[in-house]
């Protein structure tokens, strides 16, 4: 049977219908990794995972092999990937970079927003406080993603967006139902950013930025301790 989360990540049209499958296997499985849904100790046979995830081998090893690349798993002949497990350090630098990033591109934006546009923004937002009253987590990361994707496209550094999505495609997006806090975060933290953008302070909207983003990063460290994550160190070498 496959995943429902690998499920949903293959037919959802913002995850782009037109990347590879391993790509998407891949994304699935970066995420995965980050909030403890797969063992991150062992090692990993590629025949079962695409058991597993309703899909065949190959594009499981090709995928196996981006994440190789990434330093999320490990390589080892004649044994198979053993998937590497974040270290508190590993998630907390993930979110300060982006923090840093996020918040530039949020000051930049100032001048890259019209009054329309912010208007635009805000109803959005609007939209997202309603979905996390109505307890649809789901809806809350598409917003959160069309806020966040508004702001960093306003800020007119495509250089400087294209960096800071090499780091966000490590933050777990289809997960929102698993971190506690994430859908409150995104309903009260956001109100700060709108607010320096609507009155034109680029150094309100950094700091909002800032802020908001090392406040996702501290709830996802908060999750990964909950579900001991940081704490599994079991190395058999038995196949997961």
């Amino acid at each position: 049977m496959t995943d429902p989360k690998l499920e949903a990540g293959l037919g959802s049209p913002r995850l782009g219908e037109k990347r590879q499958l391993s790509e998407r296997v891949a994304a699935y499985l970066r995420e995965a990794i980050m909030v403890g849904e797969l063992p991150t100790t062992g090692y990993v046979r590629t025949e079962h995972l695409a058991a597993r995830l309703g899909v065949s081998a190959t594009p499981v090893r090709e995928a196996l092999m981006i994440l190789q690349s990434e330093g999320a798993v490990r390589w080892e002949p004649r044994r198979g990937f053993r998937m590497l497990p974040p270290t508190r350090q590993d998630v907390d630098d993930l979110f300060n970079v982006q923090a840093y990033v996020a918040g530039e591109l949020a000051a930049r934006a100032v001048s890259g927003l019209d009054a329309s546009e912010v208007a635009a923004l805000r109803a959005t937002q609007d939209a997202l406080v309603e979905a996390v009253l109505r307890g649809e987590t789901e809806r809350v990361g598409e917003l959160n993603h069309q806020v966040h994707r508004t702001i960093n496209r306003a800020a007119g550094s495509p250089r400087l967006s294209s960096l800071l999505n090499l780091f966000v495609h490590y933050v777990p997006r289809n997960y929102y139902d698993r971190v506690a806090g994430w859908a409150d975060a995104s309903k009260r933290d956001h109100e700060a950013v709108l607010a320096a953008l609507e009155a034109g302070d680029p150094e309100a909207a950094r700091a909002a930025m800032v802020e908001h983003i090392e406040n996702i990063g501290r709830l996802l460290i908060a999750h990964l301790d909950r579900t001991g994550a940081f704490t599994r160190t079991d190395l058999s070498p038995t196949p997961t």
